[in-house]
């Protein structure tokens, strides 16, 4: 039915320890809403960690010790989506010849994550936004309401607010949902964090941490259309090609990935990529930076600037 039931999973601070200005202050927001019960609306595309950040909020929140209800709407029939989430009593419909709680019920004092919810049509928003509002949970077929406990978060395409406006999706059910917000960018827009999620993820996977000059200039001059998606498969399979080469450090050719092997041809693959003057100047200054060991000094040297501005371009 599209549903995943969770008590734990390991977090993934490396999507979220994030040097991406805009998305750090929306972070820092959610930290501190993060033992509220208010709603929270995860926005992006398929691939940038919706999931992952709907779970280590829970996670570093007061209701870690409480269920965390990751329901996928998308694969949830219109029509079984009130007994699916809300429960039925017996004889509600043909079929139902037990009581059921639903899962607002089953998440009990913790986390019910509606993921894709801008896949529910029409008439199945408008039965969501009722219990929003109230609070309140009845089964199909039952007259007792019960209370609703757990938090919701939900998620979408980045788009939903554009679909709201069009009557696309409901526009009060957006915005009792966006009580607390957060967008996250593509993995195009924040390659500043690049290196640091595929080293993570590298070494997770049994590989080595380290990446060759090409190896850096691929992974910053490819598109990432997958996002972090991507960016784990990729790194996960070059891993564990370093590890069987028994390589100190992941190459150009463990990444299999089509584009520029040469750190020369990053200006080129960043044209291409759209990339601006202030993406390749900081992606420029990151690959001085790890050449140089991380030593400041050498690397503002090789740049040409001092080393204040550099501490500053690093964030």
């Amino acid at each position: 039915m599209g549903v995943t039931r969770a008590r734990a999973a390991a977090p993934a601070p490396p999507l979220f320890a994030t040097r991406h200005r805009g998305l750090r202050e929306q972070l820092r927001r959610l930290a501190r809403a993060a033992d509220s019960a208010n709603t929270v609306l995860l926005l992006g595309a398929p691939g940038t960690g919706k999931d992952r950040l709907a779970r280590l909020l829970h996670e570093r929140s007061r209701r870690a010790a409480e269920p965390f209800v990751r329901v996928d709407l998308a694969a949830i029939a219109d029509d079984l989506f009130e007994s699916e989430l809300f429960g039925h009593e017996r004889g509600a419909f043909t079929g139902a010849v037990s009581p059921k709680p639903g899962l607002l019920e089953g998440a009990g004092g913790g986390t019910l994550y509606l993921d894709r919810i801008d896949a529910l049509s029409l008439r199945a928003q408008g039965k969501l936004l009722r219990v929003v509002e109230e609070r309140l949970v009845r089964r199909v077929g039952g007259t007792r309401q019960t209370t609703l406990k757990a938090r919701l978060v939900a998620s979408a395409g980045p788009d939903l607010p554009r679909r709201a406006r069009s009557g696309e999706f409901r526009e009060d059910l957006f915005y009792r949902l966006a009580v607390v917000t957060v967008t996250l960018p593509p993995l195009a827009e924040r390659r500043e964090d690049l290196l640091a999620a595929a080293r993570a993820v590298a070494r997770a996977a049994g590989g080595p941490g380290a990446f060759t000059p090409a190896a850096r200039a691929l992974l910053q001059a490819h598109a990432w259309r997958g996002n972090f998606r991507e960016l784990e498969n990729v790194l996960r399979r070059a891993a564990a090609a370093a590890a069987a080469a028994k390589a100190a450090a992941i190459d150009a050719a463990h990444l299999e990935l089509s584009g520029p092997s040469d750190p020369a041809a990053l200006l080129s693959a960043a044209v291409h990529a759209g990339w601006t003057l202030r993406q390749l100047t900081d992606a420029y200054i990151r690959l001085v930076l790890e050449d140089s060991g991380g030593n400041v000094a050498e690397a503002a040297r090789r740049l040409g600037i001092a080393r204040k501005t550099l501490y500053e371009r690093r964030g």
